[in-house]
C-alpha cells in the first residue's frame, strides 16, 4: 500500500475520565491515541464511529467554538456507552510558517 496523501492534521485522543472496569475494552482514564487518518490501535469501534465525524469537522475547515467549546481545535466527547469521557485536540501538521500545506513533493497546495 502507498499512501499519497500527506496528512495535515494530528489528533490527540485522551480519556479524561472512565475507569477500565466499566469498559469493555479496558479504556481508562489517563489512556492516549495519537492519529492523523486512520483509526488509531486500541480504540473502541463505537467510538471511532463518532470520532471520525469530529475529525472530519476539523479537517474540512470547520473548528468546536460553533459547538460551544472555547477552543477552536478541542472538545470532550463520550463513549457511545458513557462509560469514558475523552479530550480530542486537533494539531496541524506539516504546514509551512504561513500554514500552508505540502503535499508529497515538498511543493505547496493552494
Amino acid at each position: 500500500m502507498q499512501k499519497w496523501v500527506v496528512e495535515d492534521w494530528m489528533f490527540e485522543l485522551t480519556a479524561i475520565e472512565g475507569k477500565a472496569g466499566n469498559c469493555r475494552l479496558g479504556i481508562e482514564k489517563g489512556d492516549r491515541f495519537v492519529f492523523s487518518y486512520g483509526c488509531p490501535e486500541g480504540i473502541c469501534p463505537r467510538v471511532m464511529i463518532d470520532l471520525f465525524t469530529w475529525c472530519e469537522v476539523i479537517r474540512c475547515g470547520g473548528n468546536f467554538t460553533y459547538r460551544g467549546e472555547k477552543e477552536k481545535y478541542e472538545i470532550d466527547i463520550k463513549c457511545p456507552c458513557n462509560c469514558i469521557l475523552f479530550h480530542l485536540k486537533a494539531i496541524p501538521i506539516n504546514r509551512d510558517e504561513k500554514g500552508k500545506v505540502y503535499t508529497n513533493n515538498s511543493r505547496q497546495v493552494d
